[in-house]
């Protein structure tokens, strides 16, 4: 039976997945190698090797309504998209409401995790740490894993030829990026055009001489403000959106997507992608399409080659005197401390179970949180894991038979990727994989069962946004607050910006009343059909 549990980082996974062992009556001892929790959000000025964080400037791409822990929403009066410090705040607002740091070992670095020569039977985990220099063994019943998925720097050199014999300036990965001040009047090449890229391009622009901004992928950019001003994924991320995107055929609903995205500007006239283009990615920036437009960035294609002081692109033509080679090229996962037999199998996260469990050990006792990259928060599908793996641990929860569980891995896994820093594997739809999970944790909420009890929440949970509340309405866990956490996010949205008020006399509640009264028959139907064919898709607006 399980008991005593490892949890490894006490960032986001890793405070859910002490709070949800705590309620399930278990024993977490979390082992985070820092000197505090926070993960990657906890913003320090100096570079760290032995960890990643996030950069000065930051601001969350998913809003705070839609990246809360489901039991433990922000407070009314912090903004929709949040800073690093806010971020921060909130951690230890919930580490501290649920009396979590008390089962935290600071400094603390995990060193090995093997199995027990009794595995087979116990299930056990022999972990051994290092506080200081002082080792230590310890044996747990199992393991939580939580170190996510930011961890060791990809930087594919060797791709760039020239780029360590020739080139004379200056080149590093954008984990040593802090702020602007050491770019200052300088020509800088940004390499990648993730959300990091984009985000360090726009930043790097207001100081820097030029910035040019290279990437071999089509990329579509999006704002954090949608309709009527409210945050895009609130807006987007509906139970609904995801209905069309099943119920209709895929060539429309990718067709609606692209006009969306274009309805703001032409992606194609930017260079940045085409409607044809069959393989694409997403990023979250407002600004950078302004700084295109006044020539401060300039896109290029992918690099062919570096010369002493210049670079030369895919294209034929050439920038000179580049000061400084900026890689926002991402990041690799690796869990060191793993033994080889487990760590060997884990290529990507659909080597797991679920993206959970690896599927060959013969006892369920090793779960890994938070490797994942979904369509929203990482955060709300990070807690979900680990309420369903703390479950299981339980035994509230039973997983198939081993063999059961590798063939679905192996249905399931895709051919492995040749670049390491193609995330392609790792994304997946935020309402889909979180339903799936909640569906096994027995917390997935009925759309048919709330049409017929409660049918002013049915339609706000069918109709707004798909936010972690949700998943506390029913089952184990239930919160009595998620009803009313859901009915007031909107509220809870508007409130910080209510620092200057102005008469409004239009009578909106009205019109939404109608809306809500036309749409209770397709809110039916659509109850109807999930609760007899469940179907994946992903949110057509967040893609």
């Amino acid at each position: 039976m399980v008991r005593r549990v490892a949890v490894i980082g006490a960032g986001a996974g890793g405070l859910a997945s002490v709070k949800c062992c705590l309620d399930e009556g278990l024993e977490p001892i979390c082992f985070e190698s820092s000197e505090d929790i926070g993960g990657i959000w906890r913003y320090t000025d100096a570079t760290d090797e032995s960890r990643v964080s996030v950069y000065r400037s930051v601001i969350t791409n998913t809003s705070k309504e839609m990246s809360c822990f489901s039991d433990f929403p922000y407070p009314e009066d912090f903004p929709s998209y949040l800073p690093h410090s806010l971020v921060l705040e909130y951690f230890r607002m919930y580490a501290q409401h649920f009396d979590l740091l008390r089962h935290i070992r600071f400094q603390t670095t995990v060193l090995s995790v093997r199995k027990r020569p009794d595995f087979t039977t116990s299930g056990q985990w022999e972990v051994v740490t290092e506080t200081g220099s002082v080792r230590e063994s310890h044996i747990f019943d199992a393991v939580m894993v939580c170190t996510g998925h930011y961890q060791e720097p990809y930087l594919p050199l060797a791709s760039f030829p020239g780029i360590e014999s020739r080139f004379k300036g200056q080149h590093l990965h954008s984990r040593e990026y802090r702020d602007v001040q050491a770019f200052r009047g300088k020509r800088v090449l940004v390499v990648g055009i993730g959300n990091t890229g984009g985000d360090l391009s726009v930043e790097l622009s207001h100081v820097a001489a030029k910035v040019f901004l290279s990437t071999r992928s089509n990329t579509w950019v999006i704002s954090r403000v949608s309709d009527h001003g409210f945050p895009c994924d609130m807006v987007g991320t509906t139970r609904f959106n995801n209905f069309l995107d099943w119920l209709l055929p895929s060539a429309l609903t990718r067709r609606i997507r692209f006009q969306k995205f274009n309805s703001w500007f032409n992606h194609t006239n930017y260079g940045l992608a085409s409607s044809k283009s069959s393989k694409f990615k997403m990023i979250i920036n407002e600004e950078l399409p302004f700084c295109l437009l006044s020539g401060t960035v300039v896109l290029k294609p992918n690099v062919k080659e570096f010369t002493e002081n210049s670079a030369v692109f895919e294209d034929g033509t050439t920038e000179e005197n580049i000061d400084v080679v900026l890689f926002a090229t991402g990041y690799n996962f690796s869990f060191p401390f793993l033994e080889e037999s487990i760590c060997s199998t884990i290529n990507d996260n659909r080597s797991l179970y679920k993206c959970i469990f690896p599927p060959q050990l013969e006892k369920p006792t090793l779960a890994i949180i938070g490797l994942i990259q979904l369509t929203g928060s990482i955060m709300v599908g990070s807690e979900m894991q680990a309420r369903w793996v703390t479950g299981v641990f339980a035994g509230w929860h039973k997983l198939p038979p081993p063999s059961r569980m590798m063939a679905d891995v192996l249905k399931r896994k895709p051919p492995l990727k040749r670049n390491p820093s193609e995330r392609e594997n790792l994304k997946m739809s935020f309402i889909s994989y979180t339903d799936e999970i909640a569906a096994c944790t027995g917390v997935k909420p009925s759309m048919l069962r709330l049409l017929l009890t409660d049918p002013q929440l049915a339609l706000a949970v069918f109709f707004g946004p798909c936010s972690p509340y949700q998943f506390r309405l029913v089952g184990r866990g239930k919160w009595s607050g998620a009803r009313a956490a859901i009915l007031t996010q909107w509220q809870r949205t508007l409130k910080p910006l209510r620092s200057r008020v102005v008469d409004d006399n239009s009578n909106s509640s009205s019109g939404w009343r109608w809306m809500c009264l036309l749409a209770l028959p397709a809110a039916l139907t659509a109850g109807f059909l999930f609760s007899k064919y469940p179907q994946p898709g992903w949110s057509p607006w967040v893609g």
